[in-house]
């Protein structure tokens, strides 16, 4: 069926709470990928609205999404794996795209996080665990990720400051991004001092610093056919290789704790479809919900050898200037993470820079980019590799 490409990418501005109703904020993310895009609502024939549930009161998103931004009658689908519901959209409107069934989809992920309060919210979070054999007990996303760090610095030396370098990376392009939550600078002094807002423990050895932050958002991705991508746009961005794992819910069934089987399996997949290696990544986004999360991606995505991650983030490697840039936006430690929002951002970063327009945070000729979205603690994983 030929080549499936984005021909448009968008997304709000990530905010602490938005003042409108869940489908004006998804508006925000679709109106600047169809300006993005340059099509007409007439030209989409299916939708896909991508989010966790239970954090509005609106029950089947998609037909309310689908009336308001005006793709009705063509079909519309609601998806949800958590917090990679938008990459897992991406990969349904590929294989929608890919089949003939369909010739141009958009992909819309949205989350408004502060229509409820933050003890509620964790509480959902909670939920995104097993109901019956561990969120009952208190468990929650920071103590979850604690327990990782704890065992990749049992495994392998990793320090709290390993972690804090990773987060001052992550501030060094938020301040330049204008769609993140967190514009602030962030220095390695600031994790030991007392008084500074980042230092507080969250859930040891996890710090605020160290912690992503919910918010409210929307994103937009449009894929097309191999015909209609070059005859919509100048610059289509080709899907080259998609990959995608789940494993259990439980953590006692589990054998892995200093990584994530889910990045490693749906790493291997993409690398294998798009017929590249980790070496020929240019640029890439990692679902950085933590700092450990990204110093376990590095390792899982072939990065870097397990336990090696530290030494890539000291060395700057991971920088704009490195031989891996990754997260030069800011990624969710900077811009928030409005869950089912936060791969279609993912994408929309890479799409910009394979196409040379991502600004004060381009990278040097990129041509091959990644995407690595984690749902849950680990639960989901997806990789999406994309190509100029």
């Amino acid at each position: 069926m030929g080549k499936v490409g984005i021909i448009g990418v968008g997304q709000s501005a990530f905010v602490r709470g938005y003042p409108g109703s869940i489908r004006e904020l998804a508006f925000e993310g679709f109106k600047e990928c169809m300006q993005d895009a340059g099509i007409a609502t007439k030209d989409i024939d299916a939708s896909i609205i991508c989010s966790a549930p239970e954090y509005d009161k609106q029950r089947s998103a998609a037909g309310v999404f689908a009336e308001y931004l005006g793709l009705v009658p063509h079909p519309t689908f609601y998806l949800e794996s958590l917090c990679s519901s938008s990459s897992m959209g991406l990969r349904m409107a590929y294989s929608l795209v890919k089949s003939g069934l369909h010739d141009v989809v958009a992909v819309i992920g949205f989350q408004k996080m502060s229509e409820i309060s933050s003890a509620e919210s964790q509480e959902r979070m909670g939920r995104g665990a097993d109901i019956q054999w561990e969120s009952p007990f208190g468990t929650m996303m920071p103590a979850y990720y604690a327990m990782y760090a704890r065992a990749h610095m049992a495994e392998y030396g990793t320090t709290p400051e390993d972690l804090a370098n990773i987060r001052v990376k992550a501030a060094t392009y938020g301040q330049i991004n204008e769609k993140a939550v967190y514009r602030k600078a962030v220095t390695f002094e600031m994790f030991s001092d007392p008084e500074s807002p980042i230092s507080g423990p969250v859930a040891s050895p996890l710090r605020v610093g160290d912690c992503c932050a919910n918010a409210d958002g929307s994103s937009c991705v449009i894929v097309a056919n191999e015909e209609k991508a070059k005859a919509f746009s100048k610059k289509p961005v080709w899907i080259l290789g998609l990959g995608a794992a789940s494993t259990t819910v439980n953590l006692p069934g589990r054998n892995l704790f200093t990584g994530l089987t889910v990045a490693q399996q749906a790493g291997e997949q993409a690398y294998k479809m798009a017929g590249v290696t980790a070496k020929d990544i240019d640029v890439a986004e990692v679902h950085d919900c933590f700092t450990i999360a990204e110093m376990m991606a590095y390792e899982d995505l072939g990065f870097a050898e397990p336990g090696q991650g530290k030494d890539l983030i000291k060395s700057k490697e991971t920088y704009k200037e490195g031989s891996i840039p990754v997260n030069v936006d800011g990624g969710l430690l900077s811009k928030g993470h409005p869950i089912g929002a936060t791969g279609g951002s993912q994408i929309r970063t890479i799409v910009l820079q394979l196409r040379g327009e991502a600004g004060d945070m381009q990278v040097k000729d990129p041509e091959i980019g990644l995407v690595h979205n984690i749902g849950g603690v680990g639960l989901y994983g997806n990789v999406s590799i994309l190509g100029r």
